[in-house]
């Protein structure tokens, strides 16, 4: 087993690993690192001629039992920043403070107040588009980089109704064309951007990728940690049939709220917290049928967020609700002759709290098992609750008809699986990220999420390992 040291190595190459890296190589630019990622690298070009994101299945990496929930991923250098829809809202100000202002769930050990500044960066990094308004409900300290696409004539009925809660969304697709990436093409392929106008590992890490001291190596998964005195002493991988042994000053995990678990559980590291409450969002899909009024105008797939169920006195009891409004017809159009846009898509996610019997475990051959049977209360009332509200949010659309259309199979958010907190009684990591035993080990990602606030998390991801590369490097 051969020997190679650097000052960081990381495990994994989604959102939180390479904005960790990016924070880190600011403070330190000549510090040597190491990014160990399980995955190949599949270009753009790779994937819209596969259809797919990743060689690798996600279910052939876990286990769950017969009934028990999905989870989507992607296994390949940039992670997540492959698959995704380049949705970037912030989280609210409340999210961070779920237990103090309403007595449920876990307050995270920092506030939106302390993370506003990296929501920034990340904001800049990624050429967000984004509408000044909405610092009107999420405080910000500076512009968006993009302007806002367009809204379509749905959402403009809406915004002039409730100014309060409609607004366009923030998303990492290019609204104009700039020196990172080409505009957004409005096709609804977000997975498989045919432009290239999203936020991607490939057009967004340049200068990691061409960076004289990091090196990405793929194909290499990690089975352990080398563990000794409370410390990582180095990583075991495996790359063409043979094992071998990196080590380093300062150690990330981010190989997913899945596969980090399990990777410590492989380790010995056994936290109580360890792989406990894995968990995210509780989705579910709606077709609104309009008289008289047209849709699908709009500037890219979803065009805007209403918040008229996300906050107040109600989390007491049950889940807060965010709705998306979609700029296209997964249905189907209408059809009665003239009417074909007369209808309006809409996704509702519902915040889910994270519940200890839902967790990872390994079984005997390493192989990690994800156990979640169901949903929380919490989740399960506000989606009931929410549903029934649609009618009088949608009050300002000349409305026909509110079909509910089903529960969504997955948000494809994995989080909560190794939770932060100032207790170690309670929580895995501390408010830095950093392990509470293992103190040179940080883990990155939605892993570390204490709680599931209902809007997308990948900037928070991005902003939260900017943040603690700051504090640590």
């Amino acid at each position: 087993m051969s020997a190679e040291h650097y000052d960081l190595v990381v495990v994994g190459s989604g959102f939180g690993s390479l904005f960790f890296v990016e924070g880190f190589l600011r403070k330190r630019p000549t510090a040597r690192v190491l990014v160990l990622e399980r995955g190949r690298h599949h270009s753009h070009r790779w994937q819209i001629e596969n259809g797919r994101n990743s060689a690798v299945a996600p279910e052939d990496t876990y286990r769950t039992p017969p009934g028990h929930k999905i989870w989507n991923f992607t296994i390949g250098l940039g992670g997540g920043t492959n698959c995704w829809f380049a949705q970037t809202p912030r989280f609210h100000p409340s999210d961070f403070r779920l237990r103090t202002l309403y007595g449920v769930g876990q307050d995270w050990p920092f506030g939106y107040d302390e993370l506003e500044p990296y929501y920034v960066l990340a904001e800049r990094k990624m050429a967000v588009a984004g509408s000044p308004d909405m610092a009107e409900l999420l405080p910000r300290s500076a512009p968006f980089p993009l302007p806002p696409h367009a809204l379509t004539s749905v959402d403009r009925v809406m915004r002039a109704a409730q100014p309060a809660f409609h607004f366009p969304m923030a998303t990492a697709r290019a609204s104009a064309v700039n020196p990172q990436r080409a505009r957004c093409c409005a096709s609804a392929r977000c997975n498989l951007c045919p432009v290239d106008a999203k936020f991607t590992f490939e057009n967004g890490f340049r200068n990691l990728r061409e960076h004289p001291s990091v090196e990405f190596r793929t194909e290499c998964p990690v089975t352990r940690l080398d563990l000794a005195n409370d410390t990582v002493q180095g990583v075991i991988y495996e790359t063409g049939g043979e094992e071998r042994r990196a080590s380093g000053e300062l150690y990330v995990l981010g190989a997913n709220a899945l596969h980090s678990p399990a990777i410590l559980l492989r380790s010995g590291a056994d936290h109580p917290f360890t792989g406990v409450g894995i968990h995210e969002q509780a989705g579910y899909s709606v077709e609104v049928l309009l008289d008289g009024l047209d849709n699908f105008d709009g500037g890219t797939i979803t065009t805007a967020l209403n918040y008229a169920l996300y906050d107040g006195e109600f989390r007491r009891s049950y889940g807060s609700a965010l709705i998306y409004f979609e700029n296209r017809w997964p249905y189907g159009l209408r059809t009665e002759f003239g009417r074909w846009r007369q209808l309006a898509p809409l996704v509702v996610v519902v915040e889910d709290l994270p519940q200890d019997q839902n967790r990872v475990v390994v079984d005997d051959d390493g192989m990690p098992r994800v156990l979640h049977e169901r949903i929380s209360e919490y989740a399960r009332v506000g989606v009931e609750r929410s549903f029934e509200a649609l009618e009088k949010v949608l009050a300002p659309l000349p409305v026909e008809r509110i079909d509910f259309k089903g529960m969504r199979a997955t948000e494809s958010h994995v989080q909560g699986s190794l939770r932060m907190g100032r207790d170690p009684a309670t929580s895995v990591v501390d408010a830095d990220q950093v392990h509470h035993r293992l103190r040179n080990l940080v883990v990155v990602g939605s892993a570390v999420f204490p709680t599931g606030p209902c809007a997308n998390p990948s900037l928070t991801v991005a902003a939260m390992s900017l943040r603690s590369a700051d504090r640590l490097a």
